[in-house]
């Protein structure tokens, strides 16, 4: 008799795992938007818009983290590439932003400053619809999909892989970083989209909209975690599994790999471009910058440090990374990528497994 879709949804995570789920939502979504909201900026429990921004940009970066921990840990393909599908999430929706600066903008004009700087006098094709909330939730949703999508099904198809796939997967970023500089594409040139006032016409900037924000990060991280531990854990993670260790094997008794790695492809790259959705409105900012091959590089560090092959791992490292990189911007600025590097190849030499590995063999020699 087959199991029931709910009973083996719940239980493809551990009571342990519930629990923590619940834990933290009750402190993301209900403890620090109440300290937020509710307490006066003299109160000492008072939580700052600076720490709810910084928050909801780590949990961003956790969902992106998780992404790349679904192709790389579970299916054996490294993207060098990720930072593409994030910021084409944050561009589909900086052009909604963008359009709901209004008459508000320094030359008070319907159409955004830049295409005014540059003499444009109307919108371009591509910007049609992009005033709607709904149409920017599509793009954002189909604009990584479908370019992962494309690119996943010949790269896959011509059997790509190992280091060949990591460095295509550069030159792609590479490439369109090159194209989104470019004033004629009309998304801003090297400045990309900033100074955004309004969603669904409320202020971007008030406390309410950063608590909205913040809570709707730790939401899709939560969703992205249950998603993640379903997938692995089911009949589709094991065939993942056995495609990275054994693919020939795989295709020799009857699978193909084909639609497999496509498919979890796509789905990362779709969830880098929600991350990115979310992330543009809290840091008030989008431009090519999001799309540098070191940006991707810093995403498998996150994965890494963390544990791939775990799904939590990969949060724990991209929250250890940022906080480490928020500090050494400031007090080591000229050695931030230095130490980046070293990190790197620190973790791949003598911790394979990461933060997570580490912390399981420290369990497993505690004495009974």
């Amino acid at each position: 008799m087959r199991t029931p879709f709910v009973i083996r949804f719940l239980s493809s995570m551990p009571r342990s795992g519930w629990i923590g789920l619940a834990a933290f939502a009750a402190i993301t979504l209900v403890l620090m938007p109440a300290l937020h909201l509710l307490l006066p900026e003299t109160s000492p429990f008072h939580v700052s818009g600076y720490l709810i921004t910084l928050g909801g940009k780590l949990m961003c970066y956790a969902i992106v983290a998780v992404a790349m921990d679904l192709i790389w840990g579970y299916a054996g393909i490294l993207s060098l590439g990720h930072g593409l599908f994030f910021a084409l999430g944050g561009y589909a929706f900086g052009m909604y932003l963008m359009r709901q600066i209004g008459r508000d903008g320094s030359y008070q004009s319907d159409l955004p400053d830049f295409m005014v700087f540059l003499d444009w006098k109307e919108l371009p094709w591509y910007w049609t619809g992009s005033d709607s909330f709904l149409w920017a939730l599509f793009l954002v949703l189909a604009a990584p999909a479908l370019v992962a999508y494309v690119f996943g099904y010949f790269a896959f198809r011509s059997r790509i892989k190992g280091v060949y796939f990591s460095i295509i997967t550069q030159a792609l970023t590479f490439a369109a970083m090159l194209f989104f500089f470019r004033n004629e594409t009309g998304f801003g040139g090297n400045n990309g989209f900033t100074d955004f006032k309004r969603i669904l016409g409320y202020d971007i900037t008030s406390p309410e909209m950063r608590a909205t924000l913040f809570g709707l990060s730790a939401l899709v991280l939560m969703a992205t975690l249950v998603l993640g531990r379903y997938l692995t854990t089911s009949k589709f993670g094991r065939v993942l599994a056995a495609i990275r260790d054994a693919e020939s094997r795989v295709m020799f008794i009857g699978y193909n790999p084909l639609h497999y790695k496509l498919f979890v492809w796509t789905l990362s790259a779709v969830l880098c471009g929600i991350a990115g959705a979310l992330y543009v409105p809290q840091v008030g900012i989008i431009n090519p910058g999001e799309m540098s091959p070191a940006n991707s590089i810093e995403i498998a560090i996150w994965a890494a440090v963390g544990g791939r092959g775990t799904l939590i791992g990969p949060v724990i490292g991209a929250w250890l990374v940022n906080l480490f990189k928020s500090y050494f911007t400031v007090a080591f600025p000229e050695y931030w990528l230095f130490f980046l590097g070293a990190l790197f190849v620190g973790v791949t030499l003598w911790l394979p497994e990461g933060v997570v590995g580490l912390w399981k063999r420290i369990r497993q020699r505690r004495p009974a």
